[in-house]
């Protein structure tokens, strides 16, 4: 059958647009003439599949990895061939391809990644690839790669051992924005002479370090008065140490962002720590020093009733909120209360003040309960709702600052609205009307595609996560430039009799994590989904457009926040699923940790303000209310 479907690659240009595995489909197998013939209709849906392999049967199991992913051969030699080049082996071309993981992959990134010549990026490159890749051999990288992570050291200093010790302390510090230990790892151990560290707690220092923009120290003259008597409220709170809970309530564009700018600048200019965070990404990377909830409180991803937070009482996390004047949460309306109630258990604990809110501290909470609330999976309207921070004792103990936009547009009995039609694309069968909503949002001009205040001043926004792939799938083929297709690695832990063939397992798209195929342009938009450095801006919700790729590693560079303009390498890292019970077993997929963003779920973009939105909604839609 394999060496007919290589004759029909050459007979029929159509053919050679076909995988193998997906032939039966659109051609018929003649057992008497032993040759595919083209369906002259299609009545029922065929299933092909080819016949399975151990990894462990070498060229074979590599045969078929090519068959899965390599369309128009015509004979074996075309899948051993690779830009123009005959390799010896069906391994070596599924190397080469991309399609299995290599035994120097990191080595590799790392090597890729000194084409572009800035050292300070490729030490961020190093630890990220300690924290999260799994190298087997760090020595090893440390040895082939310590001349150009030094390079910019070696210019003003001539003494190898001062050089390598400037490096270790680099990426020791940026280790320790990940969380980690450098003594963790098997790296040349750090001279105490040049070891000049306070015992100041790493996280204190960060935030103390944060500089305070001259202009939002102008913000508090500007606010309005509903701003205004919050920001009064909330000062007089901080400055009586009497601690308090407040909610500042109101829709996207009504000025929480300004608000919460303007208590930022005024405490840290006092000399104080304020800590802003946010649930979402996007919403904390457009606060001065923001981070992720989940990222800066250490909140485990599964929680439930009565869970707490993952750090100790003597951690450098716990010293850092026991030395917090004001906490800012925003986008806590989309947060499931347990989180919330989480820190404020662990909160009381460290601070010693176990009949007060949070310990006794001032927090500021804000979002809007008329958009997303806690995504609980396959839960009902009362289980979403119960699952809010409004269902929490803890909102009792809060006071309403902002009251606004309280929804007063008429509904029908459904309890829905009818949207004016000069705002509406009618839906079409066919994508004729998807085409239209992407023309009006999207001009796809080279002049506008190149500017990244463009790429970010506008988005497509939809429900659901398969809607959203649709699109950007649409875009990057519209979208000019050099072309790259990233294959993940994907596996299945405990699994020796491969009862998950990789094909079946590159199908699956958990939420949370990049695709199987990965296709990337030059200055096309990507999103980044796992913290990788959130006090250097890489966290998760991080927008960023691609500026150069290699095989292994990424050159993409921050769009948002205060973080921008910063170049980062990304590699690909291990993921898994952070809903354990999507499958009955422990999927893995190792990818680059970024999907395109020319469209994003509306969770995902939940905090920022777009100047140019287009609403994709396929089916109807309804919010729960709390």
């Amino acid at each position: 059958m394999l060496t007919a479907y290589f004759e029909a690659n050459k007979l029929h240009e159509k053919a050679r647009g076909i995988l193998y595995r997906d032939f039966p489909e659109h051609y018929t197998w003649q057992t008497q003439g032993k040759f595919w013939q083209q369906r002259k209709r299609k009545t029922l849906y065929q299933v092909g599949r080819i016949v399975s392999a151990h990894p462990a049967e070498g060229e074979r199991y590599y045969l078929r990895v090519l068959l899965n992913h390599v369309k128009g051969a015509t004979c074996y030699e075309d899948l051993r061939t690779v830009d123009a080049k005959i390799l010896p082996s069906f391994r070596e071309a599924a190397e080469r391809r991309g399609l299995i993981e290599a035994d120097n992959t990191l080595d590799d990134c790392l090597t890729e990644a000194e084409l572009f010549r800035m050292p300070s990026s490729l030490r961020r490159l190093f630890a990220t690839i300690l924290v999260f890749c799994e190298p087997h051999d760090i020595r090893a990288l440390w040895n082939n790669h310590i001349e150009a992570m030094s390079e910019d050291y070696r210019r003003n200093c001539k003494n190898a051992r001062t050089v390598e010790q400037m490096v270790l302390i680099n990426i020791r510090e940026m280790l320790q924005s990940m969380g980690k230990d450098i003594r963790s790892f098997p790296l040349p151990e750090i001279d105490e002479q040049n070891d000049t560290k306070d015992n100041t707690p790493r996280e204190i220092t960060e935030e103390a370090n944060i500089e305070v923009d001259p202009e939002d120290m102008e913000l508090p003259k500007h606010l309005n008065d509903e701003q205004k008597a919050a920001y009064n409220e909330i000062l007089t709170a901080i400055d009586r140490d009497e601690g308090g809970l407040f909610f500042v309530d109101g829709p996207g564009g009504t000025g929480k962002t300004f608000l919460y700018r303007a208590l930022l600048a005024t405490i840290r200019g006092q000399g104080k720590i304020a800590l802003a965070t946010a649930t979402s990404g996007v919403a904390a990377s457009i606060m001065p020093g923001g981070r992720t909830a989940h990222s800066r409180f250490k909140i485990p991803l599964r929680i439930d009733d009565g869970a707490i937070c993952s750090f100790t009482k003597q951690s450098g996390t716990a010293k850092l909120l026991q030395a917090a004047s004001l906490i800012i949460w925003d986008e806590a309306s989309m947060t499931k209360r347990q989180a919330i109630e989480a820190l404020d258990k662990s909160m009381r604990d460290i601070m010693d003040v176990p009949n007060l809110p949070f310990g006794g501290k001032t927090v500021v909470f804000g979002g809007d309960f008329r958009q997303v609330l806690p995504v609980v999976r396959k839960g009902t309207r009362s289980q979403i709702v119960d699952a809010s921070l409004r269902r929490s004792e803890l909102w009792n103990c809060m006071q309403y600052l902002l009251r606004i936009g309280n929804g007063t547009e008429e509904t029908n009995d459904k309890g829905e609205i009818r949207l004016p039609k000069n705002i509406c694309i009618p839906r079409t069968m066919d994508d004729s009307g998807l085409d239209k909503l992407i023309d009006s949002v999207y001009q796809m001009n080279n002049a506008c595609l190149e500017d990244p205040n463009y790429i970010t001043s506008r988005a497509i926004l939809s429900t659901r996560n398969d809607c959203v792939d649709r699109i950007n799938l649409k875009m990057i083929e519209r979208f000019q430039g050099e072309e790259m297709v990233y294959h993940s690695f994907d596996s299945v832990e405990d699994d020796p009799h491969n009862y998950y063939p990789p094909e079946f397992l590159n199908t699956l798209t958990p939420n949370g994590l990049p695709p199987h195929m990965l296709k990337l342009k030059i200055n096309c938009p990507i999103i980044l989904l796992r913290n990788i450095d959130p006090a250097n801006g890489l966290c998760n919700g991080t927008r960023l457009v691609v500026r150069g790729f290699q095989k292994n590693a990424i050159d993409a560079e921050i769009v948002l926040g205060q973080h921008y303009g910063t170049r980062v390498f990304l590699p690909r890292i291990p993921l898994c699923p952070s809903d354990d019970e999507m499958f009955p077993f422990r999927f893995k997929r190792k990818q680059f940790p970024v999907r395109l963003s020319f469209a994003m779920t509306i969770n995902k973009a939940q905090g920022q303000t777009i100047p140019n939105v287009g609403i994709y909604l396929p089916e109807p839609q309804q919010q729960p209310r709390t």
